[in-house]
């Protein structure tokens, strides 16, 4: 079970930038960081409209005197308070992650911020090394990788249970904007815009998020050159695709495909992953979080269930089971499975302790993120063709 008693020190006083009135995702955040009182909501700046902000910081209990206008006076003033914020959550459009996350590590402080964390590998680069150089942790909410039995995976493979990994199938594939939905809803409206979403919509909106499920679960994995074909069925939303199809070369012989797509009529998530090996193949679905189907060549197919004592628990994300077997847990408890690590980096960081190879989504993999997308946007608007990737 999840060791509610096991810290490293005190809640980590906490702001937010963004994630006000009406913001599913901001929601998810304070849900998931305050979840286990690793962190203590205690100022934001919550809205591009101050006074907005400041009502909706008073009704969820942050003071008013700590509701800012904007995220560079909530970072100036608390840098002055012995009571101020040590971290902070970047939970806005994707144009304004990267300038967000700069002024915060400036600040001194830790980063917790949405994908993508920028729009070129080389601002990630440059983010990296001010991360280093003023010794903080940047957090990248890939969510769906703190679901438990994506660790159960990880450590299969790792044992050897899949033999050698072969072939990765990734899809990220829902139908919700299969219409021109943008047109009501101010979510859908700046996605699609390359000013706030950058040079890419399905691919670094949903496709990274699968991309990083096997990165997690095949942790070697190298892409050595990628082909990618990208599509605008709803043809107001160009140069922006709401459908792309990847081909995957990986460096070790591996090989990859990967849908991503927003107008896959009908579907609700279809977020899966299949890893094929010489001897055995395992399947996640994210709407079926709580499941992993692991198939040995020539015997019957077996569903592993989470909370099991039959699962391999050498990992902590595995082990934390936050409620027994057979109660479903889902995207609140992957999300604070993070959360909960982001909490612990910071705190090892500060004592000198955070060594590499303890897991979260961290910066690199942030930029891996945006490196991908743009691989993918070089290949499909040189016609899909073969690009090393870079």
């Amino acid at each position: 079970m999840f060791n509610e008693e096991k810290r490293f020190g005190g809640p980590i006083p906490w702001g937010m930038v963004g994630g006000g009135r009406g913001s599913q995702i901001g929601y998810i955040h304070r849900s998931a960081a305050l979840r286990d009182n690793h962190f203590n909501l205690v100022a934001g700046a919550f809205d591009i409209d101050g006074a907005r902000g400041r009502e909706f910081g008073v009704n969820i209990g942050v003071a008013a005197d700590r509701c800012y206008d904007s995220y560079e006076a909530m970072f100036a003033a608390e840098a002055n308070r012995e009571d101020g914020i040590k971290a902070v959550t970047i939970a806005t459009p994707n144009h304004t992650h990267y300038t967000i996350s700069k002024a915060a590590l400036n600040a001194g402080l830790h980063v917790v911020c949405e994908k993508p964390l920028c729009f070129t590998s080389e601002q990630g680069e440059e983010l990296a090394r001010l991360a280093e150089s003023k010794e903080r942790v940047v957090g990248v909410t890939y969510g769906y990788a703190g679901a438990q039995m994506v660790h159960q995976a990880r450590n299969m493979i790792k044992r050897g249970d899949l033999g050698d990994i072969r072939i990765i199938q990734m899809q990220f594939a829902h139908g919700y904007h299969s219409s021109e939905v943008e047109t009501s809803d101010p979510g859908t409206k700046w996605r699609v815009n390359p000013a706030t979403a950058g040079p890419s919509y399905v691919l670094g909106d949903i496709g990274t998020h699968i991309l990083f499920i096997a990165e997690t679960m095949v942790p070697e994995l190298r892409i050595q050159r990628l082909l990618c074909t990208r599509q605008s069925f709803v043809k107001s939303r160009t140069p922006l695709e709401d459908n792309a199809t990847v081909l995957i070369q990986f460096e070790q012989g591996i090989v990859g495909t990967l849908w991503a797509s927003a107008v896959n009529a009908g579907s609700m998530h279809q977020q899966k992953i299949r890893v094929v090996g010489s001897k055995a193949s395992l399947e996640w679905w994210d709407e079926r979080p709580n499941q992993l189907q692991y198939e040995i060549q020539g015997q019957p197919s077996q569903t592993l269930e989470r909370g099991m004592g039959y699962l391999y628990n050498e990992d902590e994300a595995v082990a934390d089971n936050r409620i027994g077997a057979g109660h479903v847990e889902g995207l609140f408890e992957a999300w604070s499975n993070l959360y909960h690590r982001f909490s612990t980096a910071m705190h090892l960081k500060d004592q000198g302790m955070l060594e590499p190879d303890y897991w979260f989504p961290g910066i690199e993999d942030g930029i891996e993120g945006v490196r991908f997308v743009e691989n993918c946007v070089k290949s499909a608007d040189n016609g899909a063709v073969w690009v090393d990737y870079l």
